[in-house]
């Protein structure tokens, strides 16, 4: 309620404080206290939170609401490092081996926030100097809405147990997760009316500033067309003794970190039993397989062993620029023992050509940042595509499985919990080829956000479209949309009457959920090589 009054009374004093001599100085001191509130709204102590940032405004020059945003920025980012050290000390005490691995999510997820938070506020730092390349402030945003999921994901991993360690550690992250919520909605009042920090700004989808076409984009065609022996890899992994490396894991391993050029690891074909969980510090790596069925990732960590669903993935990537060609990721736990990820992307600006994610329930966990499918095969039955990642699928293959008796088949399950997080699926040229009554998506979080847009819809997917979590829950809140679909479960006059579900009849905004704009794809995807269409398909 703050919030919104502190914005309601800035909306209200501006137009008259314009006709003053000095409004300039009047913006700043207004929007300064303004966003000071903003700030520190909600925590537990306000007074404490308002003098650290104003001791730490004291040396930041005249106010300004990006030197407010700067310091709420330092504020989470300190918060978010005292709550993992906090985290630390219940190893301490006597808990189970299963609570053990959940404290470790947590320890992960947060060190994750603490990335993402000093990433923003590098980036923040640059926009305070009067930097205006767009691409800082779509960073910013897609950093921010990452740190605020990861708290979420920390405590949902305590499904299960009596919640008594649980709620300790509710109380460590209750802090650091409202001081982003409130950075991550300053930022997003920030570059809206009233208030924006240069006249000079490009629009989000880069189109002043980039050099690249709008149209189809094919990238370096000649390097994703190269078979892996002739092309200049830095290790091999192969099961025969072939290679560098008999296992993916030790190639991993051995890679160097926080890579600032590509480093190809090329798998050979094979079926690899491992469990890979590829650390944020192993930046710019890319696994180059010999095809969809031929180079294989296989597990089975399932739910029903006592694993949290973060922890079961059999490949987990997260850092920075991964990419992925020509490989299967398989969980073969059976819809049996429920959650069981075959592949979770916690990479920024990571990308996925012809390859296959096979599962049952929660296959693939788009859990955060930017990502991109391309011509990939995604195979699962409840919630197979599921996080709060910004993600688009695109000319890919989606599957449907025989599920447990009385479970309803659904493709998506997107976790977007705040409106100002910049994430959502976009499922774009694609093919729903259902086997059973299949549902589009349901909503996890209060304003999950999916979209379907000119993807083929076979016979078995469900006139109603979407399937309701529970109740009215998020029925008015979430952002489904559906356009240009085609295929005979396509037709739209049966669809749900839900607030938040749209029929998309204009191109601009179906675009917005394009390559282009939605995860900012001209300013990174042509270094991968791989082809995209930047814009909507006619």
């Amino acid at each position: 309620m703050a919030l919104a009054i502190s914005f309601l009374i800035l909306a209200l004093l501006l137009p008259q404080l314009e006709a003053l001599s000095n409004v300039t100085s009047f913006q700043q001191i207004l929007s300064t206290q303004a966003f000071l509130t903003v700030a520190c709204n909600g925590v537990e102590n306000q007074d404490l939170c308002l003098s650290n940032l104003q001791t730490t405004l004291e040396n930041t020059g005249p106010p300004h609401p990006n030197s407010v945003l700067h310091a709420a920025l330092t504020a989470s980012l300190n918060e978010a490092r005292h709550a993992i050290d906090m985290i630390t000390k219940f190893n301490s005490l006597s808990v189970s081996y299963r609570e053990q691995i959940k404290i470790e999510d947590c320890k992960e997820l947060l060190d994750f926030s603490v990335s993402e938070l000093a990433w923003s506020l590098a980036a923040m730092k640059k926009i305070r100097d009067g930097a205006t390349n767009p691409r800082y402030q779509g960073n910013l945003k897609a950093w921010l809405s990452a740190a605020l999921s990861n708290q979420d994901t920390c405590l949902e991993g305590f499904e299960g147990t009596d919640r008594h360690l649980e709620n300790f550690i509710r109380g460590s992250l209750k802090q650091v997760t409202q001081l982003i919520n409130n950075v991550l909605a300053m930022y997003t009042q920030l570059h809206s009316l009233p208030f924006k920090p240069s006249r000079n700004d490009s629009t989000r989808d880069g189109s002043s500033t980039s050099k690249f076409p709008k149209w189809m984009t094919d990238g370096d065609q000649e390097f994703m067309q190269k078979s892996p022996l002739s092309m200049q890899v830095d290790a091999i992994v192969a099961q025969d003794g072939s290679g560098h490396y008999s296992t993916i894991t030790e190639a991993i391993y051995a890679a160097p970190s926080y890579s600032k050029r590509r480093y190809i690891i090329y798998v050979k074909k094979g079926v690899y039993k491992e469990n890979i969980n590829m650390k944020k510090k192993k930046t710019n790596i890319m696994l180059l397989g010999d095809g969809i069925g031929a180079t294989v990732v296989t597990g089975n960590r399932n739910f029903m062993q006592g694993w949290t669903t973060f922890r079961t993935a059999t490949v987990a990537v997260s850092g920075r620029g991964f990419i992925a060609r020509d490989m299967t990721f398989r969980n073969t736990a059976g819809p049996q023992n429920h959650q069981a990820v075959a592949l979770r992307v916690d990479s920024d600006q990571s990308a996925f050509f012809r390859c296959s994610m096979e599962g049952y329930q929660d296959t693939l966990y788009a859990h955060s940042l930017r990502q991109f499918y391309r011509e990939c095969n995604i195979y699962g039955t409840i919630d197979f595509i599921f996080g709060n990642g910004a993600a688009v699928l695109q000319n890919c293959n989606i599957y449907t499985r025989v599920p447990l008796p009385l479970q309803k088949v659904t493709i998506t399950a997107q976790g977007r919990k705040s409106p100002n997080q910049d994430t959502g699926f976009s499922i774009q040229d694609s093919y729903v080829l259902a086997s059973q009554p299949t549902y589009l998506g349901r909503p996890w979080k209060l304003f999950s956000r999916t979209v379907f847009m000119n993807t083929y819809m076979g016979s078995l997917v469900q006139p109603r479209g979407w399937l309701a979590w529970y109740g009215n829950f998020a029925l008015n809140t979430l952002w489904y949309g559906e356009y240009r679909n085609y295929g005979p479960g396509a037709a739209i006059s049966g669809r749900v009457k839900w607030p938040g579900y749209h029929i998309i009849t204009d191109a601009d905004t179906a675009n917005y959920f394009t390559v282009g704009r939605f995860i900012d794809g001209m300013s990174w995807l042509p270094a991968t090589g791989i082809k995209f269409r930047a814009d909507i398909s006619n």
